[in-house]
C-alpha cells in the first residue's frame, strides 16, 4: 500500500471534495490547539489572561509565517513530480524539505523565544497584560521545532495527495491538548504558560508520529535518516516555488501585526474581544482553507501530469464553491456571534467588541475567499509570486496606510475593522482582472517545467 491519492483521475469535482474534507477536518482540530487553551484560561484565569493568549494569533504567524510559506514551495514540486511520476526526484525533494524543517524550526526556536517580548512592547501590549502575554509565547515558542516539523511533513502527505492520515495524528494530538490543558490550567493551576507548554507537548507529539508513518517501509516516499540532507537541485526549486509564499505570509503577518498594535491601543477589553473574533473566524473560514489547499494539491498533480484542462475545470470549481462556503459562514457569524463570544468569557465588553467585528467584516468572506482560491491556484502552477506581488502591496502596505489615516479622520475601532473588507475587495479586482483578461493562466495550456 503506497498511501497516496492520484489527483489526476477519476471525476475532478468528487475528487477536489474528497481531498478537502480530511484537509477540513485536520485544521479543524490544528485550530483547536490555541482556542482550547483561549476557552480553558478565558473561564479559569479571567479577561486579562484571555486577552494574552487570545491576541497571540497575529504574532505567532508572524513568526511562523515565513518559515511555513517558504516550505509551501516543497508541496508544489512533491505534487508536480509525483504527478509526473518521477518518484526519484519526489523523494530528493521530500528529504530536502524535511532537512529544511529541522533547520527553520532550530532558527524559529530561538527567533521567537528571543524576540517575543521585544515585539509585544513594540505593539504596545497592556501593561496588565504583557507579563503573562510574555510567558505565554515564551512557553510556545520551546516547542516551535515540533510545530515546524508537523506542517512540513502534514504539506509533504498532502503533495503526495493522503489528507487522510495527518487528520488522524491530529485527532489523538488535539484531544491530548484538551486533556493536559485542564491538567496544567485547571487542576494544578499552574497559569497561562502551562497552556503554551500543553500545546508543545501536544505538537511536538503529532510531529514524531507523522515522521515515524514516512519512515513506513516499501513506500514511495519512503524517508531513511541517511539521506536527510539537502539536494542542491531541489532545494533551489523550492526556494524559487516557496520563497514568495514566505515572503507573502510574512508580510501579511506584519501588517496584521501592526493592525493588533492599534488594537491594544482600546485596552485589554479590546485585546479580548478582537482576540475572540479571531479564535472564532479561524474555525469558520476552514472549509475554504481546505479547499484552497485541496486545490494547489490537485493543480500541482494535473499539471505535472499535463492535464491542462481538468486543472482549469477543478480550478472554477474549486473558487466557486470557496466563494460560497465563505459567505455562509461569514452569515453565520454575523448572526451569531454574541452568542459564540460568550464560551470564551461572559463580560459584556468583550463580547461587544467580537460582536462589533463580526458585523463589520463577516458579510464580506467571499471576496476573501475569491482571492485566496487564486491565490492557491497560481501557487500550484508554480507562479507564487504574482500572489506576492498583490498581497504586499494590498493587504500590506495600503492596509497599513489606509489604517493610519482613516484612524485620524475617525478614530473608533470599527474605523479599524473595515480596513479587511476594503483591502479584500481590492485584492479581487485585481485577481478578477488577471483571471478573465490576463495570460497568466498559460500554465494551464503548457506545461510549467521544472529545473532539472
Amino acid at each position: 500500500m503506497t498511501y497516496t491519492k492520484d489527483l489526476t483521475k477519476g471525476n475532478s469535482f468528487k475528487v477536489i471534495v474528497a481531498f478537502a474534507i480530511p484537509l477540513f477536518l485536520s485544521n479543524l482540530f490544528q485550530q483547536l490547539y490555541n482556542s482550547v487553551d483561549s476557552l480553558i484560561v478565558g473561564n479559569v484565569l479571567g479577561k486579562n489572561a484571555l486577552a494574552a493568549v487570545a491576541s497571540s494569533g497575529n504574532l505567532l504567524f508572524f513568526f511562523n509565517s515565513f518559515f511555513i510559506g517558504t516550505s509551501m514551495g516543497a508541496g508544489v514540486l512533491i505534487s508536480k513530480t509525483f504527478g509526473e511520476r518521477n518518484y526519484e526526484r519526489m523523494r530528493r525533494a521530500i528529504h530536502t524539505d524535511i532537512a529544511l524543517g529541522l533547520v527553520m524550526g532550530a532558527i524559529l526556536t530561538a527567533l521567537g523565544y528571543f524576540m517575543a517580548p521585544v515585539v509585544l512592547r513594540l505593539m504596545k501590549t497592556d501593561p496588565d497584560v504583557l507579563p503573562n502575554s510574555i510567558r505565554y509565547f515564551q512557553c510556545y515558542f520551546l516547542g516551535a521545532i515540533g510545530f515546524v516539523m508537523y506542517n512540513i511533513i502534514n504539506g509533504i502527505l498532502n503533495a503526495l495527495g493522503n489528507s487522510k492520515r495527518s487528520l488522524l495524528y491530529l485527532v489523538f494530538s488535539s484531544t491530548l491538548n484538551i486533556l493536559l490543558d485542564l491538567l496544567f490550567v485547571g487542576v494544578f493551576k499552574w497559569g497561562v504558560g502551562s497552556a503554551a507548554i500543553a500545546t508543545c507537548i501536544s505538537q511536538i507529539t503529532s510531529a514524531i508520529l507523522a515522521f515515524n508513518f514516512l519512515v513506513k517501509k516499501d513506500t514511495i516516499y519512503q524517508v531513511k535518516l541517511n539521506e536527510i540532507r539537502f539536494d542542491k537541485s531541489c532545494l533551489k526549486l523550492i526556494i524559487k516555488y516557496g520563497l514568495p509564499s514566505g515572503v507573502q505570509n510574512s508580510v501579511i503577518a506584519l501588517a496584521n501585526v501592526f493592525v493588533q498594535s492599534n488594537i491594544n491601543t482600546f485596552g485589554g477589553d479590546a485585546m479580548a474581544g478582537c482576540g475572540t473574533y479571531s479564535k472564532v473566524e479561524g474555525f469558520a473560514f476552514l472549509p475554504v482553507n481546505s479547499f484552497t489547499m485541496a486545490l494547489s494539491t490537485f493543480v500541482g498533480q494535473n499539471l505535472g501530469a499535463k492535464e491542462y484542462t481538468r486543472a482549469k475545470r477543478g480550478s472554477v470549481f474549486g473558487i466557486l464553491s470557496s466563494m460560497a462556503l465563505a459567505e455562509m459562514v461569514g452569515f453565520m457569524m454575523f448572526m451569531f456571534m454574541p452568542v459564540i463570544a460568550r464560551l470564551f468569557s461572559d463580560d459584556s465588553n468583550v463580547i461587544y467588541y467580537a460582536s462589533l467585528q463580526a458585523k463589520v467584516d463577516c458579510l464580506f468572506y467571499f471576496l476573501l475567499a475569491f482571492s485566496h482560491s487564486i491565490a492557491a491556484i497560481l501557487r500550484g502552477a508554480g507562479k507564487a509570486f504574482i500572489p506576492m506581488i498583490i498581497m504586499l502591496s494590498i493587504w500590506c502596505v495600503f492596509r497599513v496606510i489606509y489604517i493610519r489615516v482613516a484612524l485620524n479622520i475617525n478614530p473608533k475601532i470599527s474605523t479599524l475593522f473595515t480596513a479587511y473588507p476594503i483591502t479584500w475587495l481590492i485584492s479581487s479586482v485585481i485577481y478578477l482582472f488577471l483571471f478573465m483578461f490576463s495570460k497568466w493562466e498559460y500554465g494551464f495550456s503548457k506545461e510549467t517545467e521544472l529545473a532539472r
